[in-house]
């Protein structure tokens, strides 16, 4: 239980590291709350500086791909011997325990960067957070959610639009690739992640909704929020 919880809190405070919000602190001295959408994702920290904005993404991207290699490591398998179920609800291989142990870290680092205790809980999407952690256990699914929002983008212009497409589609891509989404607590929480970040941008969702959401390339990002 104990190793659990470490691992849980572990998880949340790699995920709530706003490297968004300290990189434009430090090399651009503004708060990048203040400015865009007031987010402290890659695609705000952009609009202030390119190169900060890709840096942004690979760190958000690692952190999360850090907690799930670290929880994946901190596995209790000596509580366990012979294979035995590590998840008191399932009768689980030692495959599947990798599957859901993985699957919770990644969650809990995205809740973390959606909720970042240092910004008083006001984070990020968890977009790149999330792509990194399950990359760790789910590459082939992630890889194809990746092709759907770059697709989805070239086709609409919509970054957003994107991001939710692929973000919904990723359970189903990691259950279709037969990988750690066929054991079924680890799709729940790939499920549940899902919905947290698509949660999360509903503000955009209301201005697809409404037209008025900015086109990947529109000048008009500039005074509006995306």
């Amino acid at each position: 239980m104990w190793r659990g919880l470490f691992i849980a809190a572990v998880s949340y405070l790699l995920g709530s590291i706003p490297f968004g919000y300290i990189l434009v602190r430090i090399f651009r001295g503004e708060d990048v709350r203040r400015s865009g959408s007031g987010n402290i994702g890659a695609t705000n920290v952009s609009r202030k500086s390119p190169t900060l904005g890709v840096l942004t993404l690979i760190l958000d991207a690692l952190k999360g791909a850090v907690a799930v290699r670290l929880a994946i490591a901190w596995i209790p398998q000596e509580y366990y011997p012979h294979g035995a179920a590590l998840i008191p609800w399932t009768e689980a291989s030692a495959f599947a325990q990798v599957a859901t142990w993985g699957a919770g870290a990644a969650m809990l680092a995205v809740i973390g960067h959606l909720f970042p205790v240092w910004l008083n809980f006001r984070g990020g999407k968890g977009v790149a957070t999330g792509l990194g952690g399950f990359l760790v256990i789910a590459p082939k699914a992630v890889l194809a959610a990746a092709v759907i929002f770059v697709l989805i983008v070239i086709m609409f212009r919509y970054i957003s639009l994107g991001s939710i497409i692929a973000v919904a589609a990723f359970p189903a891509f990691a259950r279709l690739f037969d990988e750690y989404g066929r054991f079924t607590p680890a799709l729940v929480l790939m499920v549940l992640t899902s919905l947290l970040i698509i949660a999360k941008h509903h503000a955009n969702i209301r201005r697809l909704l409404s037209g008025t959401e900015n086109r990947f390339g529109s000048n008009s990002g500039k005074s509006r929020p995306a």
